[in-house]
């Protein structure tokens, strides 16, 4: 026989065989590794959500603390519950986060101040996932008087 008549033979059932079977490998390896996806996808849902809870907590408590006017409370605030939905109330599927703040002045100086916010929440644990914590030193800023021409305000109090 001459070569050009075996090469227009086609494919035998034998490479149609190899073929499925290769193609059903990699389609059960895609599969296996979609359960960690789903895991991964969640976890950075989770830590997401919650670094942003987080930087916001810290953001208004700096702001509270630069402006001269505004009394700082010293020590641990009552803990926090938050949903992430922004709703007044947690809604179905919701998560929440509690968020733990504590402000404490910095030794030797008189108008420094660290805060601490701590951000958990219900099922962390059991996931494996660790607090989500940060921590800033704040200091008063005459350009961040408001309203303008108010008195100092040196007072501290514990807690909020």
């Amino acid at each position: 026989m001459s070569r050009s008549i075996l090469n227009s033979r086609g494919i035998g059932l034998i490479e149609v065989v190899i073929a499925i079977f290769l193609v059903s490998i990699g389609v059960l390896a895609l599969l296996s590794m979609q359960p960690s996806a789903w895991r991964a996808v969640g976890k950075s849902d989770y830590l997401g959500r919650g670094a942003g809870i987080l930087h916001r907590e810290l953001e208004m408590r700096e702001a509270l603390i630069m402006n001269p006017c505004n009394v700082v409370p010293i020590g641990i605030r009552p803990q926090q519950i938050v949903a992430v939905s922004g709703m007044g109330g947690a809604v179905q599927g919701d998560a929440a986060y509690t968020v733990d703040t504590t402000i404490a002045p910095v030794a030797g100086t008189t108008n420094s101040w660290t805060v601490t916010v701590i951000v958990t929440w219900a099922d962390q644990l059991a996931r494996g996932y660790r607090n989500l914590t940060e921590s800033t030193v704040v200091t008063r800023q005459n350009s961040c008087r408001f309203p303008s021409g108010c008195l100092d305000n040196t007072n501290v109090v514990p807690g909020d």
